[in-house]
């Protein structure tokens, strides 16, 4: 028998719920060759059937109901997290809750077979509040049907599956070669990136940091300070710095006119490096140049700011972007 199928066998069941319960969550785990080794394991009598399948399920079950309970305690957090690489996070987030909530029953029983969908699906429907009652037929029939089918295909061509797995350490090595390739280019790719990016920046103007203190003083002697977070306008107990108003970084166009060119204006976000802040200063900068206003990012943005002590406030009722629910 190939190695990958004894290991299988010499170790019980715990390859099998670990590999399928590390996926679930979203682990780059590759449960589906597991399941199609476990087939075959199972087609030459090392593994016993009932016992593999329920297991595999059982796992796969407590994985995404782990990952629909974080959704439904975190709200749109885990959302807005994955959308945060969007060219425009707020369509991303407010996209995939539409095509959600008019597919997601349907889609929680195919979820599984579609990369990327597969762990979005459950914190998805938690977030949109779906009924636990709802999605946990709809999740194991998806689940069944997932592991039905690789481990189906596993046990029907075992023999087939073997000679796959006999060539493995040979394929390996050259695979192995392979990624290395990958990895380099890809370091190459993003150091090129880089440096277009910092030349790309020499014509631009420079962006002013200033400390959450130096901030809280100029907003008491009449600054203004604009929230341009893509996110953070989605959940409920969403909070920002007291006084602040909402800037949105995808429609500066449509408020410049409100900005005013006479007084210094403090933005902040909370991406990595104040990237968002950054972004909007520098264009605020070319679209208000010659009217007198000083911009300046607070360095740190609001996680800053709430460490510092000072005051933030709920976000009002009226500013928050209403999403689809299930009911």
């Amino acid at each position: 028998m190939p190695s990958w199928t004894n290991s299988i066998a010499q170790h019980g069941y715990a390859i099998l719920i670990g590999a399928v319960f590390l996926e679930a969550i979203g682990l780059p785990v590759p449960a589906a060759l597991v399941l199609l080794i476990a087939g075959a394991a199972t087609a030459h009598g090392l593994l016993q059937l009932p016992y593999a399948l329920g297991a595999a399920l059982v796992a796969m079950l407590a994985g995404d109901t782990l990952l629909f309970l974080i959704g439904r305690y975190t709200g749109w957090w885990l959302l807005g997290a994955l959308c945060r690489m969007s060219l425009n996070p707020e369509s991303c987030i407010l996209r995939s809750a539409d095509s959600f909530y008019r597919r997601g029953r349907q889609l929680l029983v195919i979820a599984k077979f579609i990369p990327g969908i597969n762990t979005m699906a459950p914190p998805l429907a938690g977030s949109m509040n779906m009924p636990l009652a709802q999605f946990l037929p709809l999740n194991l029939a998806g689940a069944a049907l997932y592991i039905g089918a690789y481990f189906g295909v596993g046990f029907l061509f075992s023999d087939a599956l073997g000679a796959v797995t006999r060539g493995y350490q040979a394929a390996g090595r050259v695979l192995g070669w392979v990624v290395i390739a990958l990895i380099a280019a890809y370091v190459v790719f993003q150091l090129w990136v880089w440096i277009r990016e910092r030349i790309r920046e020499r014509g631009l103007p420079r962006v002013t940091l200033a400390d959450p203190a130096e901030a809280a003083r100029a907003v008491q002697s009449g600054a203004e300070i604009y929230d341009v977070r893509s996110h953070g306008y989605f959940d409920a107990n969403a909070m920002r710095i007291q006084g602040s108003r909402r800037l949105d970084p995808h429609s500066l166009h449509q408020s410049n006119a409100q900005l005013p060119g006479d007084r210094a204006v403090y933005l902040y976000c909370t991406c990595a490096r104040q990237a968002t802040s950054a972004r909007v200063a520098r264009e605020l900068h070319q679209t208000l140049e010659g009217k007198g206003a000083r911009i300046a990012v607070i360095r740190g943005g609001l996680r800053a700011w709430t460490k510092a002590g000072f005051p933030v406030e709920a976000v009002p009722a009226a500013d928050m972007a209403a999403l689809p629910v299930f009911k």
